[in-house]
C-alpha cells in the first residue's frame, strides 16, 4: 500500500501543480494533506481549490487556523525580528486576498486524521497531525528524549 502525505504549501500553486503531476505518476492507493495551505505565497484560493477538488482529505495547519479565523497571528515562532516582520506582511497579504468561501474551508479543516488500514493481518493505524498531537505548531524530532521539552515550528 502507497500513502502520498504533503504539508506545507503555503500558497505555492506552482509546486503544489509539480507535486501532482509527480504523485499521480506513482498511483498512490491514498494520499492526505498535512496542513498549511495557505500563508507566504499568491494563490491561497486556487491552492484550496485544487485540494477540493481533488477531494484530499486535509487537517489545518496553524497558518490555515488563524487564516481561517481571519486572525493576525498565524501560531508561528519566529526567531527574529526580521521573520516576525515578514510573517506579519505574509498573513495580513494573506487575509486580504482570502475569498469567503475558502476561508470558511479552512474552518471546516480538523485538528487530526485517524486512518486504519487492514492489510491482510496486518493492522496500521495513523493518526495525522500538523506538528504534534498536542500542538498544531509543535516539532517533534526522532531524536528527541521523551521529556524533554518540545521545540516550536520555526518556520510555517
Amino acid at each position: 500500500m502507497k500513502i502520498a502525505l504533503f504539508s506545507d504549501i503555503h500558497a505555492n500553486l506552482p509546486a503544489l501543480e509539480a507535486f501532482f503531476k509527480d504523485v499521480d505518476s506513482r498511483k498512490p492507493d491514498a494520499i492526505y494533506c498535512l496542513g498549511d495551505l495557505v500563508g507566504y505565497n499568491i494563490w491561497p484560493n486556487e491552492v484550496i481549490n485544487e485540494i477540493r477538488q481533488r477531494n484530499i482529505p486535509a487537517i489545518a495547519g496553524n497558518y490555515d487556523f488563524g487564516i481561517g479565523r481571519m486572525s493576525n497571528d498565524c501560531g508561528c515562532a519566529y526567531k527574529t525580528d526580521h521573520e516576525n516582520a515578514n510573517g506579519n506582511i505574509s498573513i495580513s497579504y494573506t487575509n486580504e486576498i482570502m475569498k469567503p468561501e475558502e476561508r470558511a474551508y479552512l474552518r471546516t479543516l480538523p485538528a487530526h486524521i485517524r486512518v486504519e488500514y487492514q492489510l491482510n493481518e496486518d493492522k496500521l493505524n495513523l493518526l495525522l497531525v500538523h506538528g504534534s498531537p498536542r500542538k498544531i505548531n509543535e516539532y517533534l524530532f526522532e531524536d528527541r528524549e521523551e521529556k524533554k521539552p518540545v521545540a516550536h515550528h520555526a518556520q510555517c
